[in-house]
């Protein structure tokens, strides 16, 4: 007899917890990369996780839930290396551009999606989508190359406001939103020299 829609796949084992909910993540990532918030449906999901409904639906209470966690997992499992140039501006520019390359495609598919419905079907404002799908504090990543800076006498970041601090990284962010493409190194650059690191001496020497 011919399996149902919602049955698993007859070569997919059985799984459990974590690796469940990873396999419907990805599955929904996939799903909205291809087809679009507005054609994304609970359903769709499961199939392509070969699940079934009931199964999204113990997790999540609607696909807009399903959504924001799809978008979370996604940027959660592609970090970007950080690296450890030795200088300050080195590092920012080389993350910055890093950052750039890898996250203008899920910048794009993200903005699609809250422009799309995703705003008005949870009721959050851009700000909180932003805060929630696209990370709105300093990353882990980004801390660490101010430690590492600090460490080598560089900055105090103590003694430098945190909006200052986060500037560069709202900046390309804000132009990955706009522009939904890569930004341009020679924008990366004036990010850093002509805004950041004015601001950073400026703090340094009062």
């Amino acid at each position: 007899m011919a399996a149902s829609e919602t049955d698993p796949a007859p070569s997919v084992s059985r799984r459990h917890g974590a690796a469940l909910e990873a396999a419907i993540l990805d599955a929904g990532w996939d799903e909205l990369a291809e087809t679009g918030y507005a054609r994304l449906t609970m359903g769709s999901i499961a199939r392509r996780a070969h699940t079934s409904e009931p199964v999204l639906y113990r997790r999540w209470a609607n696909k807009d839930e399903l959504v924001l966690a799809v978008l979370d997992r996604y940027r959660a499992t592609h970090p970007v290396a950080v690296p450890d140039t030795g200088d300050l501006r080195d590092d920012l520019i080389r993350y910055l551009t890093a950052l750039s390359n890898s996250l203008a495609g899920f910048f794009a598919i993200a903005a699609a999606a809250a422009f799309s419905g995703l705003l008005t079907a949870t009721g959050l404002s851009p700000a909180e989508i932003r805060e929630q799908a696209m990370g709105g504090q300093l990353l882990p990543q980004t801390r660490t190359i101010y430690r590492r800076a600090a460490a080598r006498g560089e900055i105090d970041p103590e003694r430098i406001p945190p909006a200052v601090l986060a500037l560069p990284f709202d900046l390309v962010r804000h132009d990955l939103l706009m522009d939904l493409k890569p930004v341009d190194v020679e924008r990366i650059h004036s990010i850093v020299d002509e805004m950041f690191l004015p601001l950073v001496r400026a703090h340094r020497t009062s």
